[in-house]
């Protein structure tokens, strides 16, 4: 399936128990509150599957949409049963579920033990590290990443993520173009998350 950019895969109390693999592009997974607060769960790049909990409970309670022109494969239930009963399949598909864990147990970590300045720093890092282009020790990231989105990752507003990106800016832990986007210097930005 294609999707432009800010069409929604599925979103959250639809009826849908589809696996979807991204072929090319992003998708982001985002969870709301009924009072209108979002959370961003993760970003998925080409390579990845997502709605994995759509198998299980058939009604999605979080929204995936396209960040930019995307490709999808989409998985039905049945589909992903029978190829799970090789064992290969099965083996790599349970430690793909493991990384989704640690990394969703990672992000509740980070909620509860870091402040936002903190936060922000390691989502920098990971984001960089997942969909950045190396230049040297810098990772450029080449799609724009907007400060409501960082602000839905890290649980601030996107005046304080302005705030800490100039404040990362002045320390020489990352360039803020003008068009928006983000080059990360590596390795400082890792040895001030590695103080935290």
């Amino acid at each position: 399936m294609q999707l432009g950019r800010g069409e929604n895969v599925y979103s959250s109390g639809q009826c849908d128990n589809s696996l979807y693999l991204v072929e090319e592009g992003q998708v982001k997974i985002v969870s709301g509150s009924l009072d209108g607060k979002r959370c961003l769960l993760s970003i998925c790049v080409e390579g990845e599957f997502f709605g994995e909990l759509g198998i299980l409970q058939g009604m999605r309670m979080d929204t995936a949409t396209a960040m930019k022109r995307s490709v999808l494969r989409k998985l039905s239930a049945a589909h992903v049963a029978a190829v799970l009963q090789d064992l290969d399949n099965a083996e790599e598909f349970a430690l793909h579920l493991m990384e989704q864990l640690c990394s969703q147990q990672r992000l509740i970590a980070n909620m509860v033990t870091m402040n936002c300045e903190q936060r922000l720093a390691v989502t920098l890092l990971d984001l960089a590290r997942k969909v950045g282009r190396r230049q040297g020790v810098e990772l450029r990231m080449e799609r724009r990443v907007t400060h409501e989105e960082l602000s839905e990752m890290v649980g601030t507003t996107r005046s304080r993520v302005g705030y800490f990106l100039k404040r990362f800016s002045d320390e020489g832990l990352l360039v803020h173009s003008g068009s928006g986007q983000l080059t990360v210097h590596e390795t400082r930005l890792a040895c001030y998350v590695a103080k935290v």
